[in-house]
């Protein structure tokens, strides 16, 4: 699904136009992306939770040369589905 079809379902369940629609779906985009920055924690009841992982630097090879190089330690978004949320996409 692209986020145009996201827009126009979310339209559709919500009867607000396309533009008030993305406009809300932009929103929560948005928040997401603020608070990712800020590394806190946003858990959203029956959906999941976004939050912020640290990966530690780690050593790993060059897939063209083949030589070692190190790889830097880095902070990357993670979702985690919530127990309903799973059972229900089996």
């Amino acid at each position: 699904m692209t986020k145009a079809e996201f827009i126009a379902k979310v339209a559709a369940k919500t009867k607000l136009n396309k533009t008030q629609a993305e406009k809300a779906v932009n929103c929560f985009v948005d928040v997401v992306k603020e608070a990712m920055k800020k590394s806190d924690k946003l858990s959203l009841v029956g959906f999941g939770t976004f939050s912020v992982a640290k990966r530690k630097a780690r050593n790993g090879r060059n897939p063209q040369t083949g030589k070692p190089m190190k790889i830097p330690a880095k902070k990357v978004p993670k979702f985690s589905a919530s127990p309903s949320f799973r059972k229900m996409v089996k």
